[in-house]
């Protein structure tokens, strides 16, 4: 095996396993720890790796997969219903955009108006890796923001197609000679051409529909039935690479064919396991991907032409935040969410890589604005994590204040306050409410109480850890408080603050978890209880009865448990502190569960006998 390889290999992982995790840690995200690493390896620095181009087309792949991934999760139904804001968010982003930057390349930099169409179709498009990364490590994907920044870039992946089959148009328009084809992003095959190639592309689209109703399935049986694991794996990259190799056959997008791939195999009872067998190869080559668009910073060109680069860069990203912003406010979005769509998509991505290389090829760019703008590319791209991180710390907490629908709070001199009033504080509130008993409801997410007024609760916003703001919510008279937050820490402050200014009325509290329910116990709160703990009994209960326990044998299980499970966690209580022992006496305490259970059990049956 060539040894060079193996150094590549060697200086990649070395590299990610020392600085993706510190970035982690520090707060700033995997995608920038990856970024860095290509810098620090890259040409630019230490230069241990040279020839990030390259890689670059190598790790594409992993948005590939990536794409096909995300395709497994959104079934056809869902595809449909976006459909109103994949043509309209995603067409007026991509169309306003290019009506902008091809206006500033041709009246700002007297670029003529092929290679201005050029640029503009380039840059309108955004980075896929590095915005779904992003939105799935937040787990953004489900909400609105999530839903319209996918749909722009699906919107993107799929008008890309156009804009390279426009480029010997644009060519015609421009001066410049078209240079050598090198055809980096697929092979050396060559597709259908005119009325073949659209028979050719319902052909492939039918056989993905119908391969995957009617072939993969009895496919996916018999290898289950074999329990030869690697063969699903296989055959799950196979699927990727298949798809991919025949859209670069019909001159599409790689990643269009591998996403509607993983859409056809979407309400297949094998998804699960496909998702998990290509996870571990996404990871890797989307890792791969970040740290080649590092090293694909060419520093010493960018510190050669500082203002230049830097100022596009800013304009660039500047131009295309206020053209999203503005689709955003159409279609909805307000608030924090419009400004996350906006930064996140701001950036040019790497299509913009691929449109400049066919666009050199062609001649509808001159080979020095290819260069000035690759590197605007690579470094919008590596702008972006940091933006959304400035975002997070300085703007959004302001903005969110600002935003927050809702009045404050008004001492109703009712004798119960709910601080919460999410999933858990609204369950509590209702209960009450059968009882006529009245309540005071405090929560500090604006959207949320705009949603509620549609249901006639009225819910005050304000932060339960501000004693004033409880203090102004009736907190001096109220018997007892409700503390139903769900952040832990939040949760915590807010306990402490009740009972050092309202010492006078007792507290009722959401604990995550065993961990935060000692930390409750320690606070002397009149009451805690475990968000989930009676919802995974009942489901236990279930469990039983299903596999043949008598119901009233179940419900005495799951409630007997409940109850040894509360006396281990005042003999555990003082061990709090001390993992070691806390882990010890926990193994005691299943053993004692299971062996008190069990005779109880036994002693009801004799008994009932």
């Amino acid at each position: 095996m060539d040894s060079s390889l193996l150094l590549s290999v060697f200086v990649f992982l070395a590299a990610s396993c020392v600085l993706v995790p510190i970035s982690k840690l520090t707060g700033l995200g995997s995608v920038i720890g990856y970024l860095l690493a290509g810098v620090l390896i890259g040409p630019s620095v230490l230069g241990l790796i040279d020839d990030p181009e390259t890689i670059l087309h190598f790790a594409e792949f992993g948005v590939v997969m990536m794409l096909f991934l995300i395709g497994l999760e959104l079934q056809p139904r869902k595809l449909w219903a976006m459909r109103g804001k994949l043509l309209g968010l995603g067409g007026m982003q991509v169309g306003l955009t290019v009506l902008v930057v091809s206006a500033a390349a041709a009246l700002g930099f007297g670029r003529s108006m092929g290679e201005a169409l050029t640029i503009g179709m380039a840059l309108s498009l955004s980075s896929t890796a590095i915005a779904l990364q992003i939105l799935q490590d937040r787990e953004l994907m489900a909400e609105p923001e999530g839903e319209s920044g996918f749909a722009v870039l699906l919107f993107q992946d799929v008008i890309v197609i156009a804009m390279i089959a426009l480029l010997p148009l644009m060519a015609g328009m421009t001066p410049f000679a078209g240079q050598e084809a090198y055809d980096s992003h697929g092979s050396d095959a060559h597709g259908p051409t005119g009325i073949w190639l659209g028979l050719a592309i319902v052909g492939v689209f039918a056989g993905f529909i119908l391969g995957g109703r009617y072939l993969l399935g009895p496919v996916f049986r018999l290898i289950a039935r074999s329990k030869v694991r690697e063969t699903f794996t296989a055959l799950a990259l196979l699927l990727v690479v298949g798809a991919a190799l025949l859209m670069g056959w019909l001159g599409l997008s790689a990643a269009l064919g591998a996403f509607i791939a993983g859409v056809v195999l979407a309400d297949s009872e094998y998804r699960h396991q496909l998702e998990r067998d290509i996870e571990p190869f996404k990871a890797l080559l989307l890792g791969l991907f970040f740290i080649s668009v590092g090293m694909s910073l060419n520093l010493a060109f960018i510190a050669d032409n500082p203002g230049l680069i830097i100022g596009l860069t800013v304009a660039l990203m500047a131009a295309k935040f206020a053209v999203l912003f503005a689709v955003a406010s159409v279609f909805g979005l307000r608030g924090g969410r419009r400004l996350f769509f906006s930064t996140l998509l701001c950036q040019a991505g790497e299509f913009g890589f691929v449109l400049f290389s066919f666009a050199l090829v062609e001649g509808a760019i001159s080979p020095e604005a290819n260069a000035v703008l690759l590197s605007v590319v690579a470094l919008s791209m590596a702008l972006t994590p940091l933006l959304l991180l400035a975002l997070d710390k300085l703007v959004l907490p302001r903005f969110q204040d600002i935003a927050a629908t809702g009045d404050a709070p008004v001492n109703q001199h009712h004798p119960v306050i709910i601080v919460g009033y999410g999933r858990v504080g609204q369950i509590v509130g209702r209960l009450l409410e059968t009882q006529g008993i009245s309540t005071t409801l405090v929560d500090n997410d604006g959207d949320h109480i705009k949603f509620l007024k549609q249901f006639s609760e009225r819910v005050y916003y304000g932060d339960g850890t501000d004693p004033e703001i409880l203090r102004l919510a009736g907190a001096e008279e109220a018997r007892l408080i409700v503390v139903a937050i769900d952040d832990r820490d939040d949760n915590t402050k807010t306990v402490r603050e009740i009972k050092a200014h309202f010492p006078q009325a007792k507290l009722v509290v959401r604990a995550r978890g065993r961990p935060h329910l000692f930390d409750l116990l320690a606070e002397d709160v009149h009451y805690a209880e475990r968000e989930t703990v009676r919802g995974a009994l009942a489901m236990g209960r279930a469990v039983l009865e299903t596999m043949g326990l008598k119901e009233d044998d179940a419900r005495y299980a799951s409630d007997r448990f409940l109850e040894l499970d509360y006396q281990l966690i005042e003999e555990t209580f003082h061990l709090r502190g001390d993992i070691t022992k806390l882990a010890e006496r926990a193994d005691q305490g299943r053993a004692f569960l299971r062996e008190t259970l069990r005779k109880e059990m036994e002693q009801t049956g004799e008994s009932g006998s």
